[in-house]
């Protein structure tokens, strides 16, 4: 294929989505309400954390069969900017008064990374569902302990990884599974770098409003500064600081991680037993997540998917056809005749009849979602398993965690399936989890 300019990228996407009978923007009209429902046909839900990634929880404002009834965040101002939007609801400063209110059936966990395990935990255990964002755990203990959401308390999970529910991902895993691109030969996952730098000075006072104590929670106790969490100008440290994540590499790699994941469920691959390769992390500044990586995860069988950041990945033409695409992550599946990249931001495949082929790929089917929220509604209602289940998150954050470690310890690690531990390598399996600040737990 010549090279794809991004203006003709966007109107070949147009082309090619109206081709197979799907619509690239749905308006939010066409998706309004038809009349209120009664309170047994609505699910009441609790937001947890106001901050920028909420944003997805407005979905919730257009949906007759979901409300907002309470809103929580340590930071006044932005709870309660969040109650005037969803007009009639209460909010709190402590997720656990939320969480004892009898009339919240499911909460929508936006928070940083560091409290989703915690918080999911203590959903679960209040008799909740939950929509939690991406990623799981900020280590591997915690991701693990995650699965106690579904197994003892058998609640709804929805992971908040939304490209399973956006028509040109399901539809291009479809292509795959139903062998359109014939055997598949190489495997790609790649995401955008993460950022070194920020400063831990000056030592600033904590803004008015601001619960600092409980937002740091189970993270260890540090002086506030402005590049940390929460101040004018800040640079949102909170993805790039390793007490509170473990950057890009799982916060941004989720979303094409988990495309990837979607499509090993159903190709019967479970999780990769060998982690090698290379990354670097900042060695100044306030931020020491991993920057820029390049991992090679094998599984038993031999099969091989490669993990790099966007920059690598560009740079040094790693991946094939990536010159080719506009797509800043995606999930690029090489077969022995022909390929298919997907993310949030379209899709790509060679050769292009392979668009039409989408109409009808075959018998091997995913489930369809126009939504992830509403779709998430639906499922708390009908007690089904969502389409971002957490069976399978568990298995992508874990794959994003072992490649960390394995960059941290700068060298490669086994990983065993059956007893879900590294193995022969004492201090990469010591770095398996993390100690809480007290009185947090898990």
């Amino acid at each position: 294929m010549s090279h794809i300019s991004r203006r003709n990228f966007i109107k070949q996407s147009a082309k090619f989505g109206a081709a197979i009978g799907f619509p690239a923007i749905v308006p939010a009209s066409a998706l309004g309400r038809s009349g209120k429902r009664p309170p047994s046909e609505r699910v009441n839900i609790g937001l947890i954390s106001c901050g920028g990634r909420s944003i997805i929880a407005n979905d919730y404002l257009d949906y007759e069969k979901s409300q907002v009834v309470a809103v929580c965040d340590p930071v006044a101002e932005r709870r309660l900017a969040k109650k005037e939007q969803f007009e009639g609801c209460a909010d709190y400063s402590d997720f656990r008064e939320l969480l004892a209110r009898k009339d919240v059936d499911a909460v929508h966990i936006s928070t940083p990374d560091h409290w989703h395990v915690p918080i999911s935990l203590a959903a679960a255990r209040a008799g909740k569902d939950m929509f939690t964002e991406k990623p799981l755990g900020i280590c591997i203990e915690q991701t693990l302990a995650a699965r106690e959401i579904t197994e003892r308390y058998q609640r709804i999970f929805q992971y908040g990884t939304q490209n399973r529910s956006m028509a040109q991902v399901r539809l291009g895993i479809e292509l795959v599974l139903n062998g359109h691109i014939g055997e598949v030969k190489e495997l790609y996952v790649w995401c955008p770098q993460g950022e070194s730098g920020g400063s831990p000075t000056p030592v600033l006072p904590v803004p008015r409003g601001f619960d600092y104590d409980l937002w740091l929670g189970p993270a260890p106790e540090t002086p506030f500064c402005n590049d940390r969490c929460y101040g004018e100008g800040q640079r949102k440290g909170i993805y790039h600081i390793y007490d509170y994540a473990i950057g890009f590499i799982a916060g941004w790699g989720a979303h094409p991680m988990d495309q990837f994941q979607w499509w090993a469920d159903h190709a019967g691959l479970t999780i990769p037993v060998r982690y090698h390769g290379a990354g670097k992390i900042p060695k100044e500044g306030l931020f020491d997540t991993v920057t820029h990586w390049d991992m090679t995860c094998t599984y038993a069988d031999g099969m091989k998917m490669r993990f790099l950041d966007d920059q690598t990945a560009r740079q040094e033409g790693k991946i094939p056809y990536i010159d080719q695409m506009v797509f800043t992550h995606g999930t690029l599946f090489v077969g022995s005749e022909g390929w298919v990249a997907v993310t949030r931001g379209g899709w790509q495949v060679y050769p292009e009849s392979l668009y039409q082929k989408a109409k009808q790929p075959g018998p091997k089917r995913l489930t369809e979602s126009r939504s992830h929220t509403k779709h998430f509604v639906d499922c708390v209602l009908s007690r089904k398993p969502p389409i971002s289940d957490l069976k399978s998150a568990v298995i992508s954050d874990l794959i994003c965690h072992l490649c960390d470690i394995s960059i941290r310890t700068g060298r490669a690690i086994q990983w065993d399936p059956e007893n879900e531990t590294i193995v022969d390598d004492a201090e990469a399996a010591a770095m398996m989890s993390r100690p809480l600040r007290k009185p947090w737990h898990l």
